[in-house]
């Protein structure tokens, strides 16, 4: 048993643009309504309501926080007015085609002449077409309605008459009416108003039909295409059956059954015509072993990627499909043009470019633009058209020639997904590998995005697939900065460089193309226990050349200034004989260290803390106490600063005192301490 899909199924254009503007609205964290259900199919309707979407049946019922949506269908005149007076915020998903017709009808009937409508007075589509007339209008259903219009309104052979279809009308009972009205009403002009993907999927079914035991129909019950497809192939296969879900299929249908039809509305969504399929499968696989399922089908618009939405255009294009278009109109959202022939064409910002942009910027009315249509309905319909897929031919031959010259491209990266980012690049998508887009493994992917990057082509697989690499664009121009820094720099050179990273005993820290490392000791005068005290990643500071290995290719840096050298200062601005205010920050068993300025320390013998005998400096001092002391003697070789606070006492209480028995006395505990703290250090350590 065969199964064949028709490769017309699914959402048209009009139905998946209204369904993904509601998408793109909650999204956004809009609140939104409907008017009336967005299309004929109520378990997307109901995915939709379980979003917080509500259906309204007019604008009073909209909130102040809502907005409200006009469904594909389209509305008339009116109800945009009363939604306006009441303030209401709307967002229009008339469908283009349907547009088209209100633009018709509002033109001619603004002449005074009759319109005449093809199709079902009931349907949403029709009731809106009605509300753009303003002159007398009439609906016909079929070439029987039409005559007995015609026998009771004779005065219309006469007068100027303009008459359209509804965009699903049926293609066989149009061109019926056609061939009737061109023999009674020579002042009639037809406008061709059916939606090509109307007339594809009927003409589609009816060649199903007509080869097919059983036909199934997938769609909604009040979707008009969808059951005047079920008409289409009931009138050709006995055995058709309509079906909103898989839950309606029965056995039964197919127990003397070779071959098997399915076709699907144009609101009827991709997951459900693929349940169809399956639950059919699971049911007949049993029965017969043969069976073949032979899935014929496109995807949907919803269901196809920006490449092979590419691809797509690409293997249905001719010469005809590459046109020249004259801006009509322009707004946020879409742009109008005429391409000539009596089309008027639209493209949507999503097929004017791959990048975000404004179009009311960016386009002026009277603006050419090279477009491939995508869709057309016919001589006098409406075209659905990109510029972004024109670019793309050009972009790709660009992208080829790049791949055997080496040449480096230019693009922005647009996404991170799994395994890598997408680059755009003269509006062709290049998949850049993780282990190709950063000079790093350890570079974070996420900070790419959004952003502009050069790149090479390193592969050209099938179906216009590009591979890129970042990396080695990276790593050619990171080796042309090191060769220059290499050739330029000297030992002593003072550099402003960007700090790379940190590790335990330094920093490392990118002069231009090379990274040099500042040792620990070298970030500053004081004592510190890690670089993060005092440099972050990122910083930009200014360091020195130590020392040059060209053979190993290391760089030894400096970040202390001599100017900023404590005892530089401290030699500046003190003398022996000096008083001076100091903090004490350590005690020993033969004196007490007091903080001068920042980086230099001095020291005050037990001998010196007081005018009496002193057991511990614990007795007289504590830490953080601010005491007055002169200096008594200054090493600068040897870094060492002598203290008393006993001299600056009151002579006739202070106890005499050789000054070479304090001098000698404070550098003997100098030593001491200094080699107590180096053992201290290195036990640390």
């Amino acid at each position: 048993m065969n199964i064949t899909l028709a490769k017309t199924a699914g959402f048209c254009f009009g139905v998946n643009r209204a369904v993904q503007m509601v998408y793109d609205l909650v999204s956004s964290g809009e609140k939104v309504c409907t008017l009336g259900p967005i299309i004929h199919n109520s378990q997307m309707v109901d995915e939709l309501k379980s979003k917080g979407v509500r259906v309204v049946e007019n604008a009073q019922e909209v909130k102040n926080d809502e907005i409200l949506v006009i469904r594909s269908h389209g509305v008339g005149k009116s109800v945009y007015e009363t939604a306006t007076k009441a303030g209401v915020r709307l967002c229009d998903a008339t469908c283009p085609f349907v547009a088209k017709i209100h633009k018709i009808v509002a033109e001619q009937s603004s002449k005074g002449e009759v319109i005449l409508i093809a199709g079902d007075e009931n349907h949403h589509e029709v009731i809106g077409i009605i509300g753009h007339c303003v002159s007398q209008y009439y609906v016909f259903s079929n070439e029987s309605e039409l005559e007995n219009l015609i026998e009771n309104h004779p005065e219309i052979k006469e007068i100027p008459v303009s008459v359209v279809s509804q965009t699903t009308f049926n293609a066989k009972k149009w061109q019926k009416a056609q061939i009737f009205l061109k023999k009674v009403c020579t002042n009639a002009k037809i406008f061709d108003t059916i939606c090509s993907a109307t007339s594809t999927r009927q003409a589609e079914a009816r060649e199903l039909a007509a080869t097919c035991d059983v036909m199934v129909v997938i769609g909604g019950r009040h979707s008009s295409n969808t059951v005047k497809l079920y008409d289409v192939c009931a009138t050709l296969c006995q055995n058709t059956h309509l079906i909103e879900t898989a839950s309606e299929l029965k056995v039964e249908w197919f127990s003397k059954a070779n071959n098997v039809g399915v076709v699907a509305g144009a609101s009827t969504p991709a997951g459900i015509i693929k349940e169809v399929i399956k639950t059919m499968s699971e049911i007949l696989q049993p029965v017969d072993e043969q069976m073949e399922v032979v899935e014929t089908v496109q995807k949907s618009f919803e269901e196809m990627t920006d490449e092979e939405a590419f691809e797509a255009s690409l293997n249905s294009l001719t010469g005809e499909q590459k046109v020249c278009g004259t801006v009509v109109a322009v707004n946020a959202s879409e742009i109008t043009v005429d391409i000539g022939r009596g089309v008027t064409g639209y493209v949507s910002a999503d097929e004017y470019s791959t990048e975000p942009v404004d179009l009311l910027s960016e386009v002026k009315v009277d603006d050419k633009l090279n477009l491939i249509i995508m869709k057309i309905s016919d001589q006098e319909g409406t075209a659905m058209l990109s510029k972004r897929r024109y670019d793309a031919i050009a972009g790709w031959d660009n992208i080829v020639a790049a791949k055997d010259s080496g040449e480096v491209l230019h693009g922005t990266v647009r996404d991170v997904i799994k395994g890598g980012v997408v680059v755009y690049s003269n509006n062709v998508r290049i998949f850049i590998p993780a282990s190709q887009a950063t000079a790093s493994r350890n570079d974070s992917l996420e900070n790419l995005k959004g952003t502009e990057v050069d790149f090479r082509i390193i592969e050209i697989g099938r179906g216009r697939r590009a591979i890129g690499s970042i990396r080695s664009v990276l790593r050619e121009a990171r080796k042309e900065a090191e060769e220059k820094v290499w050739a330029s720099i000297a030992v002593g050179d003072r550099i402003t460089g960007t700090v790379k990273s940190l590790t335990s005993y330094g920093a490392f820290v990118d002069i231009g193309g090379v990274d040099g490392m500042v040792h620990i000791s070298e970030l500053s005068w004081n004592r510190i226990k890690n670089p993060a005290e005092v440099v972050s990643v990122g910083d930009e500071i200014e360091v020195y050349i130590k020392a040059l290995d060209p053979e190993k290719r290391k760089i030894s840096l400096g970040y202390k200034k001599a100017e900023d050298n404590p005892w530089t200062i401290f030699q500046s601005n003190y003398n022996v004989d000096d008083v001076v205010k100091v903090t004490i920050v350590s005690m020993t068993t033969y004196g007490a260290f007091a903080r001068i300025i920042p980086g230099v320390d001095g020291l005050i013998h037990i001998s010196q803390i007081a005018n009496k005998h002193v057991a511990k400096p614990q007795d007289e001092l504590t830490v953080g106490q601010e005491v007055d002391a002169k200096i008594t003697a200054i090493d600068l070789d040897k870094k060492r600063v002598s203290l008393s606070i006993r001299v600056l006492l009151e002579p006739e209480v202070a106890e005499e005192v050789k000054e070479d028995e304090v001098v000698a006395s404070t550098e003997d505990a100098v030593v001491e301490e200094v080699a107590a703290e180096a053992v201290a250090e290195e036990t640390a350590e």
